[in-house]
């Protein structure tokens, strides 16, 4: 069932969405999209989907906002004005790759549906017999650290590899800085001695 949570965050997810695109600042543009992030993961977990708004705020809203804030440390954070020119064909492939998001979508049952197949296969096992099989009381625990162990295990170094990745790019770029600034100023200090 939705209710007026579900419809106020949406509001907002879109709201954030079109405000993001007519960003000519991409600091403000990137911290948008760290809020529209935050906002995903909000819905996520009114939805009850608690394993996923985890990884949406760790990976959309934090990882991917530091990787983006490093790249704008490293280059200018206004737009250039010839890459901001309207485009058909984009528009083109945006409205078909929605749509054909959008019809893959009719399929599926709707949302909350006690009839749907999922609730009448897997989720009565996990509810029945998890505490007995695994040992761990809490059920979502359970599905998590066992049933999808490897796909936990598999975000969890995802996340994990974004973060050293991160921490190299930003710390490599200082080290390079401060390098190129050593030999400019070097050089600099010596053509002045020489005159």
């Amino acid at each position: 069932m939705i209710n007026i949570i579900h419809i106020v965050l949406f509001v907002f997810l879109v709201v954030v969405a079109f405000a993001v695109i007519r960003m000519k600042d991409l600091f403000a543009a990137v911290m948008l999209t760290g809020i529209f992030s935050l906002l995903s993961a909000s819905l996520f977990t009114v939805m009850d989907a608690v394993d996923v708004a985890f990884t949406e705020a760790a990976v959309g809203a934090g990882i991917s906002t530091i990787l983006m804030l490093g790249t704008l440390a490293l280059t200018t954070s206004k737009e250039k004005p010839e890459y901001n020119r309207p485009s058909l064909m984009a528009f083109v492939v945006v409205v078909l790759t929605g749509a054909a998001l959008i019809y893959g979508t009719l399929d599926l049952p709707r949302y909350g549906d006690p009839d749907a197949p999922i609730h009448h296969h897997m989720a009565p096992r996990f509810i029945e017999d998890s505490a007995e099989e695994i040992g761990v009381p809490n059920e979502v625990t359970a599905v998590l650290a066992s049933y999808r162990g490897y796909d936990t295990w598999g975000e969890t170094t995802v996340i994990f590899t974004a973060g050293i990745g991160v921490m190299l790019l930003l710390g490599g770029t200082s080290i390079v800085g401060r390098r190129l600034f050593a030999k400019r100023t070097g050089e600099a200090s010596r053509a002045g001695g020489r005159s």
